[in-house]
């Protein structure tokens, strides 16, 4: 009996661990989550965290900073269970600070794989900013930027003028540059301007435009390098900020040299979704890659179908992430709903994609 259970944990342990060497392919995920307000419990005279502090009004205490960084990192936990490995690149957005990422990491769930942090304070109204985690291991980061918002378009008429344009703040768009396994890349990481009153389709058309205009100048300056684009975008894949002018394509077919690839263009239109709003889901949580990794040579990674449809691309979602009851039931469990604590994960579920080589 005890030799017949010594061979079942060993078959149990190699099934978390052989997929990421089966036919001696290597299978790295990259990765995106929106953190729904991961604030720390510390007063910032540069940031507008008043209400994410003890005496403000979510009542934000040690307690559920706590058990925020639980839940996150439950839910990171429970994507390396899945996928058989933890996340070699995972962008986040909707964090406070760098402390708030270091908080994360150490967290027991995930403290293991030994994240890294890039991360620059950014302008944002709100004092949250854009940051990436990454596996050391996996990724030798070479340098990164803090792409800032402007609005020095040639192609967009803008809504905003004046003074309105001075006084707009939004989030930097974060770029990391280096090797993964040994071969050249490019992380963007991005939240782009609000939805909020069904406005700001020419704000995120150009923070699109910035990303796909940066990406465009990496590709020039380092033949063959391959990139990776994500964020909440708060538009949809089918939206024109990604058609056009992130040049975003629904069919691995359709994109060209300076085209991207859009992994959930597709899974859009089949009904998936990353959040629910008024009932409709979307996908705002969107990943795309350059025609360099979607279309590389054996040998080296590009971006792998997967599961029995072939999607390029997960939205990552488990009951337990999910409202089980009440007037939200079915969405995303959340960390405040109505102004109440109730102790979820995030309005938004993480997505990814996998590389494979």
């Amino acid at each position: 009996m005890k030799k017949t259970l010594i061979i079942l944990s060993f078959f149990l342990i190699a099934a978390f661990i052989a997929p990421a060497q089966e036919q001696g392919k290597k299978h790295y995920v990259v990765g995106f989550y929106n953190l729904e307000n991961l604030f720390d419990t510390y007063d910032d005279p540069a940031k507008n965290d008043e209400e994410f502090l003890p005496e403000g009004k979510n009542q934000w205490t040690d307690v559920k900073y706590r058990k925020k960084l639980h839940n996150i990192a439950t839910v990171i936990k429970s994507m390396a269970e899945t996928n058989g490995r933890f996340h070699s690149v995972l962008g986040v957005s909707e964090i406070e600070n760098r402390l708030v990422l270091e908080d994360l990491v150490s967290q027991p769930e995930i403290a293991e794989v030994n994240y890294q942090i890039v991360h620059y304070d950014g302008p944002d109204v709100r004092g949250i900013d854009v940051g990436l985690l990454y596996r050391p291991n996996h990724f030798k980061l070479l340098d990164s930027e803090s792409i800032p918002f402007d609005f020095g378009s040639g192609k967009i008429e803008f809504a905003m003028d004046g003074e309105d344009r001075v006084n707009f703040k939004t989030r930097d768009i974060l770029m990391a540059h280096g090797l993964l396994d040994g071969e050249e890349f490019a992380f963007y990481v991005a939240h782009l301007p609000s939805r909020i009153g069904g406005k700001g389709w020419d704000l995120r058309s150009r923070g699109a435009e910035i990303i796909y205009g940066h990406a465009q100048k990496m590709m020039e300056k380092y033949p063959g390098i391959k990139i990776v684009v994500m964020g909440d975008m708060n538009d949809n894949p089918t939206d024109v900020s990604m058609t056009e002018f992130m040049h975003g394509k629904e069919k691995p077919s359709e994109v060209g040299k300076e085209d991207f690839f859009s992994p959930f263009f597709s899974m859009l239109k089949a009904g998936y979704g990353s959040l629910a709003y008024q009932g409709t889901w979307n996908i705002y949580d969107i990943i795309l890659v350059n025609e360099t990794l979607l279309n590389a040579p054996d040998g080296g990674f590009k971006i792998t179908p997967l599961g029995k449809k072939g999607y390029y691309g997960v939205v990552y979602k488990k009951p337990f992430m999910i409202q089980q009851r009440g007037q939200y039931k079915g969405t995303p469990f959340r960390t405040f709903s109505n102004g109440a604590f109730i102790g979820g994960y995030s309005d938004h579920l993480p997505t990814y994609i996998v590389l494979e080589k």
